[in-house]
């Protein structure tokens, strides 16, 4: 199986360019080991031998971590981050690293500094950002399972444009050990499949309390894969938020996501509206807080202890090497936000801006937990449009702020959330999402409901992914 995949990989990804490394070596002598363990009837998980592509933000011992920046390029992490170890006690198969955005910085994997990913379903398009790698490498068939990162939305929108299925656990869940930091309050690694009870089983199998991680939680992991193999929606209250649609939504996403509420209420749920007006100020208060702490976790990178060096020829001191260091290894989008960052956190402005964001995310957890003491769950559209064609938002970041709309507020919340595909937009034939919030630790509602649904599609119309992909 493994074979397998490397040759998929080795077949298409000159095109789709989802992978930054592939590690061939490692994956083979990790796929050894399970027929190994397997020969000596030892007993073995549910995802022992299934190959997975991971994200270049997790430190590997031994395997290359860029996070798509020439800042880290060729560095060689000594340690394994928690959830890579997880994964490895598994005995998931780590086929390599997937390209993404510069240290996750972005809605359209375009702002790595090692070139752009296509949608496998129109190589022309963006897979969505920052682990537009990792949603590419499932919808390819290079991989069965991914893991991704989200801040802002990072593996939910991926999903959502590539058709395939990602979800933010809970903040805190998931531990960030070994997770190179962007905006250390809202990064949440997840997982990335193509069906909902393979990202249960994966979600299951990297879980758990770290104490590696002080924001990690330590309660038990819900029963994710069980809700997953039992999907129901019957008598389940789901809220239909007021925000999320009007101007800038696309027209076939939501005729999609409306026929995708029809289809929860023939499953017998009831539908919910629900008015929460602080939602439409997220994306500000996100381009706020994000920045501010990215200003501070990218001060580390100061040529001096690891990654890049640059003008270090002995005439030079210890600050002109760090600026030209940073002005080499970091790109456009990085810089934008650190320098947005340090100037929201500057004397004189941080109450003015960082403390008025800071408020008004403490105003949208307030609001998500008065709608869940109406609701179960939320549902939205993942994200506002399918996905659109490379370069076309390169150079307004404003749009490209607003591809991730629907997903902020979750983030700001630290609630857990899912994408799914619910069909293609009539327009242009491409994967739509559906998103799915549920309460913080409430993780399995996500997959009790979205396996319901998934069922429910597939029964209807096929699965989008499967019967529609365009083959490479």
């Amino acid at each position: 199986m493994t074979e397998a995949h490397l040759a998929r990989i080795d077949a298409v990804d000159e095109k789709v360019h989802a992978f930054l490394h592939v590690d061939r070596e490692g994956a083979l002598a990790q796929a050894r080991a399970v027929d190994e363990k397997r020969a000596r009837g030892e007993k073995l998980g549910p995802l022992a031998g299934v190959p997975l592509a991971l994200k270049d933000i997790f430190t590997t011992r031994g395997v290359p971590t860029t996070v798509g920046s020439k800042m880290l390029e060729g560095w060689i992490p000594p340690y394994d981050a928690t959830l890579v170890k997880r994964l490895k006690a598994a005995d998931v198969v780590i086929l390599g690293k997937t390209n993404m955005d510069e240290f996750a910085m972005g809605s359209s994997t375009e702002n790595s500094a090692y070139g752009p990913t296509g949608n496998p379903w129109d190589l022309t398009r963006i897979p969505g950002g920052s682990g537009g790698g990792s949603s590419a490498a499932l919808a390819a068939y290079q991989a069965p399972l991914a893991i991704g990162t989200d801040t802002g939305g990072s593996i939910r929108q991926p999903a959502a444009v590539t058709g395939t299925v990602g979800v933010k656990p809970t903040y805190g869940a998931v531990s960030r050990y070994g997770m190179v930091a962007f905006s250390s309050s809202l990064d949440q690694g997840g997982p990335c499949a193509r069906t909902v009870l393979d990202a249960a089983l994966l979600h299951e199998a990297i879980a758990g309390h770290d104490p590696l991680d002080s924001t990690s939680i330590d309660l038990p992991v819900p029963p994710v894969v069980e809700a997953a193999r039992n999907g129901s929606v019957a008598g389940m209250r789901v809220g239909v938020v007021k925000q999320f649609r009007g101007e800038g939504y696309q027209a076939g996403v939501m005729q999609r996501f409306d026929e995708s509420v029809e289809l929860l209420k023939e499953l017998g749920a009831e539908i919910v509206e629900l008015d929460c007006p602080t939602f439409d100020l997220a994306l500000s208060a996100y381009y706020l807080i994000a920045p501010s702490e990215c200003s501070s976790n990218l001060a580390r990178f100061d040529g001096l202890r690891y990654g890049l060096r640059a003008g270090d020829d002995g005439t030079r001191s210890a600050e002109d090497v760090t600026a030209l260091t940073r002005e080499a290894g970091f790109g456009p989008e990085v810089k934008r936000r650190i320098i947005l960052g340090t100037y929201a956190l500057s004397s004189g402005y941080y109450d003015a801006w960082f403390g008025s964001a800071q408020k008004v995310r403490t105003l949208i957890t307030r609001e998500f937990e008065n709608a869940f003491e109406q609701v179960d769950v939320i549902v939205s559209p993942t994200t506002p449009t399918t996905a659109f064609p490379i370069g076309e938002r390169a150079d307004d970041p404003m749009a490209m702020y607003l591809a991730d709309l629907c997903t902020i507020p979750t983030n700001l919340a630290g609630n857990a959330a899912m994408s799914l595909p619910c069909g293609l937009a009539p327009e242009d034939g491409l994967p739509v999402g559906l998103q799915i919030i549920a309460p913080a630790m409430q993780d399995d509602r996500l997959y009790k409901v979205g396996a319901a649904v998934e069922a429910a599609f597939v029964e209807k119309w096929g699965h989008p992914l499967i019967e529609e992909a365009p083959s490479l």
